[in-house]
């Protein structure tokens, strides 16, 4: 065993230096908090509990900037995940979080163990998790190593949730090269509980016991919080360590083994809490705090799959599948017989104690007597310099991007191959969208949909995030992002509710990406605001760069959104010919950031033209009206490709076509301007849809025949919808089968 480098070594070769704890940090713990020399187990503690991806240090002054609160929000940040009342005594309960840098470094693993955390992370409030969600960035496939990314990454989602029986029912997937040697692998979970039967992570009563259950304590995944609070370098491979491989198998077990303890024997707990990044430290030390009690801990008892593990080891360590609970004394053995059911460990490895210290026992000796609110409350939060990057300032200068589309039939069909937009079905079909059969909409629609058993309702879900935006223009980019979000909620005919979020960004002690942090969130916040859909658990990913390249700033919004009447359900494939088709929401001259700029040119530039919130915000509602109603057909949000490719993608379902005549350019065509949908009404309901929708909505065609037929300003085209189809299905694999 390595021989542990006594107090004043570390003061003299500060070790820390590379567990992401700087030197201003250090002296002040020795200084202020402890007023003594930390040993080398509490120097690794505070390593891990002060990085950024545990402490939030940079980013908290900017967070604060969300709302959090309204009517239905039963629990907001703070815990392991959001709470949000559905009526009927049931609440949804989600959450997201990024694995950027284990996906970057061990794809399989990575990927999986960010679907199995986050799954932990809804569980852990005593709801039992029904769907998985992704936001996935990649480079470009013309490229070997991004493709064997890919691939591995989507098998590791599609194995983690098909062995736990949980459904993925939605996500994304786009290609940018600056996401070549940072890929962003973002999961979002999303459960259902009753809420007699909510749960929350603490810890107080003097001699209640601390348990540790689940799987055992490897070596795997050590600093794993401090990995992902750095930049990457091109020799990132050797960090494969700091990636935990997980056991959906043992998941499922502790799954099970959890909600039979929360919903049939809550009264034996005090609280509960997913051993997440930086292990068994979080999560007492987080319980402790929470609680504003003391912990002592016999680090001798805890479970270990490997011999001679220092207490360093044993609590930095980020093996899956385990969680810590609090357990009113005298009920120990009840709680371990439940976990004996499921042959899981379950074992007291502390009591809380008097006082507010967190004390850790290793072979008799005591290797950590610090207060606890040192780690959890203490932390020096990092103030940082900004300032609005060059880009921006170049871009404003300059006159607007204009495109010219000489062959618009060559130019959609060259639309529909582009690999943001062609069909992901070759990766979702890998996953396991109806297991549980409560799915009712799954991947490659505008959201997935689940039924709330024993009711008529539904749950809406969806994840968005274009970077492409937000480098452009970080705060209106963050608004695009909600208006996104809540434009697929609607379309499936559902309220928005709330957010999550997982903010990607690059080294936020670089001034230009702070500024693009502080902004995006701005953005996020103000639509979140007007859009009455509150932030209610998040995470932020920071350090997203590979020698000093940063990625976009890709923050990602997952929403939820409640359907009341599963029979109003809409889908986006049009339904029957003869219905007539509508634009909902005005369109603009919003090619800056747009897929069509990146096809054309090979680059993004330009400024964002800004967003009417409370316009949007109105039509939305008076569209869903209609929807409730029982008067749309099929709606689909546009986003990527514009009115184009909505119109093909909605034609593809039931190989239905339109006739399309309107007052739009080739190029309008092709616009992204955000908060549009394209909706098809039965005619017996087109006057009232068009007076509901008032100047909000224009009649452009019909639902006919099996092609697009388009009559424009400037061209016409008629294109026949399977050839549109077997452009769309065909790019990705033929791109992904290609050969360097």
């Amino acid at each position: 065993m390595m021989q542990e480098m006594t107090p004043e070594e570390i003061k003299e070769k500060k070790p820390y230096l590379d567990w992401s704890l700087s030197e201003e940090e250090y002296d002040y713990i020795c200084d202020k908090l402890l007023h003594r020399l930390p040993n080398y187990t509490e120097t690794g503690l505070f390593s891990a509990m002060w990085s950024e991806h545990c402490s939030y240090k940079k980013s908290k002054p900017v967070l604060r900037l969300f709302p959090t609160k309204g009517p239905r929000i039963l629990q907001g940040p703070g815990e392991g995940a959001g709470v949000v009342d559905i009526g009927d005594g049931q609440a949804v309960v989600f959450k997201a979080e990024s694995h950027n840098h284990p996906t970057a470094v061990e794809p399989y693993q990575g990927a999986a163990t960010g679907v199995g955390g986050i799954l932990r992370d809804v569980f852990s409030m005593g709801a039992r998790p029904v769907a998985t969600l992704d936001s996935l960035h990649f480079g470009e496939l013309d490229d070997a190593h991004t493709r064997w990314l890919l691939n591995e990454t989507v098998a590791g989602i599609g194995g983690y949730g098909n062995c736990m029986g949980i459904p993925t029912v939605g996500g994304e997937l786009t290609f940018d090269d600056i996401y070549k040697g940072n890929p962003v692998m973002n999961a979002m979970s999303v459960g259902l509980l009753d809420v007699k039967d909510m749960q929350k992570g603490l810890a107080q009563g003097e001699g209640n016991a601390v348990m540790y259950v689940g799987a055992k304590t490897g070596r795997d995944g050590i600093h794993g919080a401090t990995f992902a609070s750095h930049s990457f370098d091109s020799e990132h491979e050797s960090q494969r360590s700091a990636v935990q491989v997980g056991d959906p198998f043992m998941e499922k077990l502790l799954l099970e083994a959890c909600l039979e303890l929360t919903q049939k024997h809550a009264d034996w707990l005090v609280g509960i809490q997913d051993m997440g990044a930086a292990g068994i430290v979080s999560s007492s030390s987080e319980m402790a705090s929470e609680g504003k009690s003391g912990m002592e801990l016999n680090l001798d008892l805890v479970p270990q799959r490997e011999s001679g593990m220092s207490a360093y080891e044993i609590m930095l360590s980020e093996s899956q599948e385990r969680m810590l609970l609090c357990v009113k004394k005298g009920h120990e053995e009840d709680v371990k017989k439940i976990f004996d059911f499921y042959d899981l460990d379950a074992v007291v490895i502390g009591r809380i104690t008097s006082g507010h210290n967190y004390v850790l026992r290793h072979h008799g000796e005591v290797v950590c007597d610090i207060p606890v609110t040192s780690l959890t409350e203490d932390v020096l939060e990092e103030p940082s310099e900004e300032k609005q990057p060059q880009h921006m300032i170049d871009d404003a200068a300059k006159p607007a991007w204009e495109p010219k589309i000489a062959d618009l039939a060559k130019t959609y069909k060259r639309m529909l191959a582009q690999p943001t937009i062609a069909s992901k079905e070759m990766f979702t079909q890998t996953y396991d969208s109806m297991v549980r059969t409560s799915t009712v909409v799954g991947p490659g629609e505008d959201s997935g949909v689940l039924r709330v058993r024993g009711t008529h309702k539904g749950i809406a879900m969806t994840t968005d995030g274009n970077g492409r935006f937000i480098y452009l223009d970080p705060e209106i980019g963050g608004k695009r992002a909600v208006v996104e979000a809540a434009g697929n909620i609607i379309a499936s005919g559902a309220e928005p509710l709330a957010i999550t979020d997982c903010l990607n960004f690059g080294n936020p002690n670089e001034p230009e990406v702070f500024w693009e942090l502080h902004h995006s969130v701005m953005g996020i916040a103000k639509a979140c605001e007007v859009l009455e859909t509150p932030v209610v658990s998040g995470n932020v990913s920071l350090y997203n760069e590979t020698d000093d390249k940063s990625i976009y700033p890709t923050p990602m919004v997952g929403m939820v959104g409640l359907v009341k009447n599963l029979d109003h359900l809409v889908r986006d494939s049009f339904q029957e010919a003869g219905d007539d088709l509508y634009l909902v929401g005005q369109t603009g001259a919003d090619y800056a950031g747009s897929e069509l700029q990146k096809m054309l040119t090979g680059e993004i530039s330009g400024s964002l033209n800004d967003l009417d919130l409370d316009h949007i915000k109105d039509y939305q509602k008076r569209l869903l009206a209609q929807m409730e109603a029982g008067h749309v057909a099929s709606a689909h949000d546009l986003s990527e490709g514009g009115l184009a490719v909505s119109l093909a993608e909605s034609s593809f379902g039931h190989g239905i076509g339109a006739e399309v005549a309107c007052d739009l350019t080739s190029a309008e065509l092709f616009s992204e301007t955000p908060g549009r949908f394209l909706v098809s009404v039965p005619s017996e309901y087109s006057a009232e849809f068009a007076a509901a929708l008032a100047g909000d909505a224009v009649k452009i065609g019909q639902t006919a025949g099996d092609s697009l037929k388009l009559t424009l300003q400037d061209q016409a085209a008629d294109l026949p919808v399977a050839e549109l189809k077997q452009i769309w299905e065909e790019a990705l694999p033929c791109l992904m089968k290609s050969k360097d």
